[in-house]
């Protein structure tokens, strides 16, 4: 599938997270994104993939997906009708790879994908008579992954062998944090809810303050942009302030 109107996605200032991605992927073929929940990882993997005109294959670690899913499988009596998975059939067609949550991710899964990362370039099929499938010269794979912590319950270290595949890394981070508010953020903000600039400055500047408390350690959660949005829209709607940003 390649993604159509996709949002434009905002750069925190000083970044160029768009530019850096597509080099990338242009040198090396693969990169990581880390960041926590609602810094865009996800929104811009899809404004990527419909910049390029790339179909993209998209894995979320953290759930109990099986091999079977993820690489294929026989269907029915005998080995007649055999059905590629979603990684097998991104080899064969080529696009993006998007492996997110991808330290949530199993191990076993994360060892046979490690000779398509490397020089090798392939998968082995050992459900199908060791069939060999070369990645396509425009597979791309782009990983993402909050930060190791207890806050994100399931996620582990990155397996060492898995982590040294990926050639770049790329920190995401909030737009607003304590005292440094981004002017795109209350545009958005603005702009998708309806709010007036003042509201929607007053909201930037709470969502700013309570991110860098939970960097501080002091709150066990961030709130992302759309937390700030859903806020600003139930204002519009009418409610109270205080209320909305109960609910």
């Amino acid at each position: 599938m390649i993604p159509s109107n996709v949002p434009e996605y905002i750069t925190p200032p000083g970044k160029n997270y768009v530019k850096q991605i597509v080099r990338a992927l242009y040198y090396f073929k693969q990169c990581a994104l880390i960041g926590p929940s609602g810094t865009g990882k996800t929104h811009i993997v899809y404004f990527i993939a419909e910049l390029t005109g790339l179909p993209i294959w998209e894995v979320n670690c953290g759930l109990q997906t099986s091999t079977y899913d993820l690489f294929g499988r026989y269907i029915g009596l005998g080995k007649e009708n055999w059905i590629d998975g979603q990684i097998i059939t991104w080899c064969r067609n080529g696009g993006i790879l998007y492996l997110d949550e991808a330290n949530m991710m199993k191990q076993d899964i994360a060892a046979r994908l490690n000779p398509i990362l490397d020089t090798r370039g392939h998968i082995v099929l050992t459900e199908k008579d060791n069939e060999v499938v070369k990645r396509h010269p425009y597979g791309y794979v782009i990983i993402s992954m909050n930060p190791f912590s207890s806050e994100f319950v399931g996620t582990k270290p990155l397996n060492a062998a898995f982590r040294r595949r990926m050639s770049v890394w790329i920190n995401f981070d909030y737009l607003s944090i304590g005292n440094s508010i981004s002017p795109e953020e209350i545009k958005l903000i603005q702009k998708r809810s309806g709010v007036d600039e003042d509201t929607a400055t007053r909201i930037v500047r709470a969502g700013a303050e309570l991110r860098r408390q939970y960097q501080m350690g002091d709150l066990p959660y961030g709130p992302s942009p759309g937390d700030l949005m859903n806020w600003a829209i139930l204002i519009a709607d009418g409610s109270d302030p205080l209320q909305a940003a109960e609910e």
